[in-house]
């Protein structure tokens, strides 16, 4: 199995590591991408699934999940044993408008 970055979730996460970095301590952010990254390995080793974007879900479409960890909330979807990663968010955001407008403006 291999998780990929996708890349509007790499500048998600460029932007979280700058906030993060511009606000609080190297050591914090260094946890957060810690724990972002354990959370993607428990996705692609099959330990967690996360629950099916309700929005998405409505209407058939149910390959997209989410998944929290500590403070972020991961956007992604699991194709031929491999984890796509579309979106990292902060737990309050917005997500599903930010996936559907991500999904949409291609």
């Amino acid at each position: 199995m291999t998780i990929v970055i996708l890349p509007d979730a790499q500048a998600d996460l460029l932007d979280l590591q700058d906030y993060m970095l511009d606000r609080w301590t190297p050591e914090l952010w260094a946890a957060a991408e810690e724990d972002i990254f354990a959370q993607l390995e428990r996705v692609d080793s099959g330990l967690i699934n996360g629950p099916v974007v309700p929005l998405l879900g409505s209407v058939g479409i149910t390959d997209y999940r989410t998944v929290l960890s500590s403070h972020h909330r991961l956007l992604y979807r699991q194709v031929d044993g491999h984890t796509y990663v579309y979106a990292v968010t902060g737990q309050m955001q917005d997500f599903q408008a930010l996936l559907l407008r991500r999904l949409f403006r291609r």
